[in-house]
């Protein structure tokens, strides 16, 4: 369909985009670092989440494939994109790390976790500059490091002096917190001191453009803004537009999207798949209509920011689920919207025993769906 010559892309046809560049029409085999590099990292708030995230593109994904590149630096936990935890390529957190500074800047602005007049009279370059030297002499944990801002700025709120560090250094999550199976407090220290060399002080924003289209494209501007947390995109795209495809979506937007990305047929028939918590699928775009139906959309809001491992049937989220562990057998939940063909039920069904298989650890992990609902 097209309108005044220009290609209308419905949201079926959004979301057959979406999958396959995000490698979830067809498992495929290719190494870790690569999909790292194409998705431009994944979501890491829970530690799991990047493993689930992998096993759901990669076919004969093993949990060593990422723990592995974590121990050995060539991945690193940082924050990134959003001011968000991301599993990304070392190569990625030293060339677009400083592209959240803005992010995380206006995070102090504004959180209640950082208090300016409590800590009126210390240079912020002073506290950024003690705090990272402080975190070089070895990686610490939030209190950890609370403790010495108190003893090195007595009289001034550490808490606001901790935050501030954290937020404002370049810092990575350092192993074993991050490993499949090992768990761990969250400790941090520099990018310099762990990848042995600085983050890039200015990268161009106009470089995060063609990736985040080739991962999530076609997309509009204030969906790339969502997805880098960043002001200002359009300017972006309009420097870059003689380079840039460009589409409609059914409410005339404009959706732009890099040359030769794939674009399937809205009807091309999609998998059953259980996406990882956090996944950034359901987080990359102002509207998730793609991917998320509107009846369901409230379904996947937290007040506390966490978001659940969803369930995509023909390609959008129909349910959530989850692996609890604790005394018992540990057990993976699913929980759909709706009911079911019983087609669509059967490959759920193995879906969800695959995921089970790849979780278990200390002994199976027990399958229970629930009921539509």
């Amino acid at each position: 369909m097209t309108t005044s010559g220009v290609q209308v892309l419905g949201a079926r046809a959004l979301n057959r985009a979406l999958l396959a560049r995000q490698l979830l029409l067809e498992r495929v085999r290719r190494p870790v670092l690569d999909v790292l590099t194409h998705l431009v990292g994944l979501q890491a708030q829970a530690p799991d989440a990047p493993y689930y995230g992998l096993w759901s593109r990669l076919a004969g994904f093993r949990p060593d494939e990422l723990a592995e590149p974590l121990r050995g630096r060539a991945v690193v936990r940082a924050t990134m994109m959003r001011g968000t935890l991301h599993a990304v390529t070392s190569a990625d957190c030293l060339a677009l790390r400083m592209l959240a500074q803005p992010t995380m800047e206006r995070a102090v602005r504004t959180s209640t976790d950082y208090d300016g007049q409590r800590v009126a009279g210390v240079a912020v370059a002073e506290v950024l500059a003690v705090g990272a030297e402080l975190l070089t002499e070895a990686p610490r944990t939030p209190a950890e490091l609370r403790v010495l801002c108190a003893a090195r700025w007595p009289g001034h709120d550490p808490d606001s002096l901790s935050y501030a560090v954290r937020a404002l250094v370049p810092t990575v999550q350092v192993p074993p917190r991050g490993i499949w199976g090992v768990g761990g407090v969250a400790r941090v220290t520099p990018v310099r001191a762990w990848l042995g060399q600085p983050v890039r002080p200015d990268p161009d924003p106009a470089g995060l453009v063609p990736r985040y289209l080739a991962a999530f494209g076609p997309a509009t501007a204030a969906d790339l803004a969502t997805w880098s947390g960043r002001t200002g995109v359009r300017p972006l795209l309009e420097q870059l537009r003689p380079q840039l495809r460009v589409f409609a979506d059914e409410h005339g937007r404009e959706l732009f999207d890099v040359p030769g990305a794939p674009l399937p047929s809205a009807d091309t028939a999609a998998p059953v798949r259980l996406l990882a918590p956090y996944d950034n699928v359901l987080l990359a775009h102002a509207d998730r209509a793609r991917v998320v139906p509107e009846e369901h959309r409230a379904r996947l809001l937290s007040k506390n920011g966490i978001v659940p491992g969803t369930v995509l049937v023909d390609g959008f989220v129909q349910g959530t689920w989850e692996v609890r562990r604790g005394r018992g057998p540990a057990r993976l939940t699913v929980r759909p919207f709706r009911s079911l063909t019983s087609e669509q039920a059967g490959r759920l069904s193995d879906e969800a025993a695959s995921a089970a298989e790849f979780a278990a650890r200390d002994g199976p992990v027990e399958v229970a769906i629930e009921d539509a609902g």
